[in-house]
């Protein structure tokens, strides 16, 4: 069952892209199959059922249409037994830097999610359950980084969950070559190349620890050469 879900799941998904044009499609076909982040994000079961998630550089929102997709999958019955339930999101709300992205997610999601250009540093992010940042926090500058994380904390209430993907600057080889891809695609995606700005696991446990999360450390890069660490926070009191 467990190989057939999994291609069930990547084929809904991915659907919904199809509206969107051939490269939202082949973009979103292609990183939900090869980025283990996604199955790893439910079948750890790392996300809580929350009113509202925010997910801070979204990009073409794949992460939402992969939660929705999971959400009716599991409610139909067509789950792993051995995993825990796909979590309930009533609301997602995705911010991109760019437009084009923002306009490919709403042509494949239309009103089931809402997405918005923005800067994830200067943004209103509002109030939310869950937050989510995948891959973009190298980025922006260490200070904005500190600044963004602090955004998060205020944005969460207590007990809430944060969770992002990093790559861990003592990786060595793994590191530099899962840098040189990410920062391939962002070009191809439309970015400009600039500094990146890295640190270490423990340095990113270590300012997470003292903006006020409790956090623990995951490995999120099975079956991929590289060197990615997903980390799961908890909001600690105000």
């Amino acid at each position: 069952m467990n190989v057939q879900f999994r291609r069930t799941l990547l084929d809904y998904a991915t659907r919904p892209y199809r509206s969107a044009g051939l490269f939202a499609y082949k973009f979103a076909e292609g990183k939900l199959k090869s980025d283990p982040a996604f199955f790893g994000l439910l079948e750890n079961g790392l996300l809580p059922n929350a009113e509202r998630l925010i997910d801070l550089g979204c990009g073409q929102g794949l992460l939402a249409s992969w939660l929705l997709e999971a959400r009716k999958l599991h409610e139909c019955g067509n789950w792993p037994p051995h995993w825990p339930p796909a979590p309930k999101i009533n609301h997602i709300w995705g911010l991109e830097l760019m437009q084009k992205d923002v306009d490919r997610a709403r042509a494949a999601l239309g009103d089931s999610a809402q997405f918005y250009q923005g800067d994830i540093r200067s943004a209103d992010y509002g109030k939310a359950d869950v937050a989510v940042v995948l891959d973009v926090l190298h980025y922006i500058s260490y200070e904005a980084q500190e600044e963004v994380l602090k955004r998060i904390w205020a944005a969460l209430p207590p007990g809430g969950t944060f969770i992002t993907r990093v790559g861990d600057a003592a990786g060595g080889l793994p590191f530099y070559y899962s840098n040189w891809v990410d920062r391939t695609i962002f070009f191809l995606r439309g970015h400009r190349l600039n500094r990146i700005y890295c640190r270490t696991l423990d340095e990113w446990l270590e300012v997470l620890r003292s903006t006020g999360f409790e956090v623990r450390p995951l490995a999120m890069h099975k079956g991929t050469p590289f060197r990615n660490v997903m980390l799961i926070a908890k909001k600690t009191g105000e």
